[in-house]
C-alpha cells in the first residue's frame, strides 16, 4: 500500500510539501524557541535530533511519511544576519537516506557568494532542482543585478526561481524587500524564467501576488506559511478556484501547526477535484520538473 491522498474523481495522488527547513541547532543565529514558534506538534524533537542538534535522517523521513507527505523540497538558507547558515551540506544526509522522498533547493546570497554562478553551479551539482533567494533576510532586493548571472543560468536551463514574497517576523528582517514590485524588472528581463512566490504575498501583498500569478503563465504562488482555511480571506478579490490553479502546496515546516492538518484544510476549501490534485502535487511536479513521483512502498493508505 502507498501513502497517497484520495480524490474521488482522480483516485490517489501524491502529496508534495514544496517548502521545508531542516536547520541544525548550531546553524541558527536566533534562539531555538524562536525558530520553533508555532511549530508542528507532531514533531518529537528529542527523537528527530541528535543531542548535538543534528537532524536524524530516518526520524525526519518517518515524520513526513506519517504526516502524508510523499516528497519534500528542502531549503538551504545563507542568511547570517537573520536566521543563520543552513547550508546545502546540512541537507545531504537526509537526501542520501531517502532520495525518493526529498529534493534540494539551492540558495544564494550575493553578500557571501561571488561569483554567484560558481556557487549556483556547485549547489546544482549537489542535486538542487531550484534556486531560492530571500531578499527579506539578506537585505537585497530580488532585482539586485548581482543575482542576474544566476537568473540567466536558471532561465536557460529551465530551473525555477523561488522568491520570498511577503513578510518575516524574525529580528533583522527587512520586510520592504518582500514587496512583489521588485519582481517587475526580473519578469521583464527574464521572460522565460519560472518564478514561484513563496508565502504568496504574506502580510501586505496578497493582491499583488495573485495578480502576478494570474497575469503571467510562468508565475506561481506557493502556500508556505499560510493557514489554508484563511486563503479565501487573503485572496477574497479573486476567483479562488481560478487562482488555485496556480497554487503549490507547501508548509514552511517546522513553523506551522501540522502537515496533515494543512493537507486536510486545503482539501476542505471546496476546490474542484482537478484543481485540488494540482495544488497537492501536480503543479509542483510540473514547475520543478519532478516527473512521476516514485512513491515508497509499505506505507499505509490514507
Amino acid at each position: 500500500m502507498t501513502n497517497l491522498y484520495s480524490i474521488p474523481s482522480h483516485g490517489d495522488v501524491p502529496v508534495i510539501d514544496a517548502h521545508v527547513h531542516l536547520a541544525t541547532r548550531s546553524s541558527l543565529k536566533m534562539s531555538w524557541p524562536l525558530w520553533l514558534q508555532n511549530s508542528d506538534p507532531a514533531a518529537d524533537w528529542d527523537a528527530i535530533m541528535d543531542p548535538d542538534g543534528t537532524v536524524r535522517p530516518a526520524a525526519i523521513t518517518a515524520l513526513f511519511a506519517g504526516q502524508g507527505v510523499d516528497m519534500s523540497l528542502l531549503f538551504a538558507e545563507y542568511s547570517p544576519r537573520v536566521t543563520g547558515m543552513q547550508t546545502v551540506e546540512d541537507m545531504i544526509p537526509v537526501l542520501e537516506h531517502a532520495p525518493e522522498r526529498f529534493r534540494l533547493v539551492a540558495n544564494l546570497n550575493p553578500h557571501l557568494h561571488y561569483p554567484v554562478v560558481a556557487e549556483l553551479e556547485r549547489q546544482l551539482g549537489l542535486g538542487a532542482i531550484a534556486l531560492k533567494v530571500h531578499p527579506v533576510h539578506i537585505g537585497s532586493p530580488v532585482d539586485d543585478k548581482a543575482f542576474y548571472p544566476a537568473y540567466a543560468v536558471c532561465e536557460a536551463r529551465g530551473i525555477p526561481l523561488i522568491v520570498h514574497c511577503g513578510t518575516s517576523n524574525f529580528p533583522g528582517a527587512q520586510n520592504k524587500y518582500g514587496d512583489p514590485v521588485y519582481l517587475d524588472d526580473v519578469l521583464r528581463d527574464f521572460p522565460d524564467l519560472t518564478l514561484v512566490l513563496a508565502h504568496g504575498g504574506r502580510g501586505w501583498w496578497y493582491d499583488a501576488a495573485a495578480f502576478l500569478a494570474l497575469t503571467y503563465p510562468n508565475v506561481w504562488i506557493e502556500l508556505s506559511g499560510l493557514p489554508p482555511r484563511r486563503l479565501p480571506e487573503y485572496y477574497a478579490k479573486f476567483d479562488l478556484a481560478r487562482l488555485a490553479r496556480k497554487w503549490i502546496f507547501a508548509t514552511d515546516w517546522p513553523s506551522m501547526p501540522g502537515i496533515a492538518k494543512n493537507i486536510e484544510a486545503v482539501a476542505k476549501l471546496g476546490l474542484p477535484d482537478d484543481v485540488l490534485a494540482g495544488v497537492l502535487s501536480g503543479n509542483a511536479q510540473r514547475v520543478y520538473n519532478l516527473g512521476e513521483i516514485p512513491i515508497p512502498r509499505g506505507k499505509e493508505r490514507r
